[in-house]
């Protein structure tokens, strides 16, 4: 229980940040969220949630000044970053200028207050390269080299400025408890529109027929925001001094993009036809993780299955008044 417990989260009014927040104020944590809101909408979930956390905006490009966050803290959850494939693609420098500059000005800041712990939002992508190269073989596990199989691409920004945020903080000089998560397609409410699962929703409810498909046959395994919500703040609670670096997903169901597509257009009500296209640049055939390592450290299962998360998510983003 989060009792007594008093968490930062970076990243705050974001997609897994708001959730987070909201577990862990339900468990009676004291939440104080950070954002600059070049993605984080002041929304009406958000404006819910300010009635009980501490709401800061700030741009961690920018040094975290002693005066902003007062008082201990408990816990820390790295989450701000620049995100979304075509955010990414269209701002590389911006990528690697804003993660970079994020994860060491709240480093300096750990190191000043000194938390119980510190938990880092990674991804998948850092591990993308290597197995593209038969590095590693599928599911993934968090052991494999760092590669960047096309750094011509704009989109390796975003893996390379990742990769480089897990090195700082394994090697953070301070002491510091570091966990590290790397999500692994997360999706649930209110997580925007830049991913393929709203992107799905958004082309169901406006019933589009022919249904335009990126990338048909690439496959992956998608985790309910909740299921990973349970995983972060298990990591970040784990005893122990050592580093530990985790995969947070769902290892249960890979799908192919196609079948995924289907299964949106199915709660929409009707059958169109899809029309497979080009998958985008840079987009890995597979993706699968490897759960030994969270499963032997916080004993995480799980709880929410593919079909009643795409449910739980459709119904949310149909009742939305505007595109959410």
């Amino acid at each position: 229980m989060a009792s007594g417990e008093r968490v930062l989260i970076t990243g705050g009014a974001g997609f897994v940040g708001l959730h987070l927040a909201r577990r862990l104020l339900a468990e009676d944590a004291e939440v104080t969220l950070l954002d600059d809101f070049s993605r984080g909408r002041r929304d009406a979930d958000l404006s819910e949630l300010a009635r009980l956390a501490e709401l800061v905006e700030h741009d961690l490009r920018e040094p975290i000044p002693n005066h902003l966050l007062t008082g201990r803290y408990t816990h820390v959850y790295h989450l701000a970053a620049v995100v979304g494939v075509q955010r990414v693609h269209d701002n590389p420098n911006r990528t690697l200028d804003v993660n970079l500059r994020a994860a060491l000005n709240v480093l300096d800041w750990c190191r000043r207050v000194e938390p119980e712990s510190v938990f880092l939002s990674s991804t998948s992508e850092v591990a993308d390269g290597a197995a593209e190269l038969g590095l590693i073989g599928y599911p993934t596990t968090e052991n494999g080299p760092f590669a960047l199989p096309e750094p011509a691409q704009p989109r390796a920004s975003y893996a390379l400025s990742k990769q480089v945020a897990e090195f700082l903080f394994r090697h953070n000089g301070a002491g510091l408890r570091v966990r590290i998560g790397r999500y692994h397609n997360i999706y649930g409410p209110r997580m925007g529109n830049e991913h393929v699962v709203p992107q799905f929703i958004a082309r169901a409810l406006a019933r589009q027929d022919p249904f335009p498909v990126y990338g048909t046959d690439q496959t992956r395994a998608f985790c309910y925001i909740e299921d990973a919500v349970t995983a972060t703040v298990a990591l970040a609670r784990l005893a122990g001094d050592e580093a530990v670096v985790a995969n947070i997903g769902n290892d249960q169901e890979e799908i192919p993009i196609g079948r995924l597509a289907e299964q949106v257009t199915a709660l929409a009500g009707y059958r169109p036809a899809l029309r497979p296209l080009d998958a985008p640049p840079s987009s890995p055939r597979r993706r699968l993780p490897d759960l030994t390592t969270l499963r032997a450290t916080v004993d995480y299962r799980p709880a929410v299955d593919l079909a009643e998360g795409l449910r739980r998510t459709f119904h949310w983003y149909a009742a939305q008044p505007v595109p959410a």
